[in-house]
């Protein structure tokens, strides 16, 4: 494990006992992912923001200009301590440190769920409540369209791919059709 993960680990779970303390886990996470995607997006900023010769003072300004006011204490403080320190390149890695033990504190795991077509909210309500109880946590769900499958869904959690889609289920019966042809 490099020093830089380890580091980012350990402002992650700083980041998530203040939050968790004033009762803003959520609303943390929230604003981590809006800085994260908008540094990602944004190839001139993030130049900007990771250029080794642009002072911390002059960083902290740009960003005080972009952000004071507009997302909560705790987050503020936390990317005024990374540009003051000269670890803004962990912003991501702290960001998804902040997630795993967000999740693992609040008994969450996001789960990837495929499906042909768009799912309403009573659907992914239902397939959330489902797969919870299979695993035991709250399942937070994201949808991708993936017009490639017939029928059916597939659902990732972690490691683990459930699948229940109609492609799936054909090679499934091909392959135990085949195994009781080898016997």
């Amino acid at each position: 494990m490099s020093s830089e993960t380890i580091v980012a680990k350990r402002y992650a779970k700083a980041l998530f006992a203040v939050a968790k303390e004033k009762s803003m886990i959520e609303r943390v996470e929230e604003e981590l992912r809006a800085i994260v995607e908008a540094v990602g997006e944004n190839p001139d900023f993030q130049n900007l923001l990771l250029h080794p010769n642009i002072e911390a003072k002059t960083k902290l300004g740009m960003m005080s200009a972009i952000l004071e006011g507009k997302v909560s204490d705790p987050v503020w403080g936390m990317l005024k301590l990374l540009i003051e320190r000269g670890r803004e390149s962990i912003l991501t890695s702290l960001y998804n440190d902040f997630i795993d033990i967000a999740d693992e504190a609040l008994g969450q795991v996001n789960a990837t769920v495929y499906t042909p077509f768009a799912l309403n909210e009573k659907e992914k309500r239902e397939i959330a409540e489902g797969f919870g109880r299979l695993s035991g946590k709250k399942i937070r769900i994201e949808t991708v369209i993936d017009p490639s499958l017939l029928g059916g869904i597939k659902v990732r959690i972690g490691d683990r791919l459930y699948d229940g889609s109609l492609a799936g289920k054909l090679a499934r019966l091909q392959k135990n059709l085949n195994e009781a042809q080898a016997m």
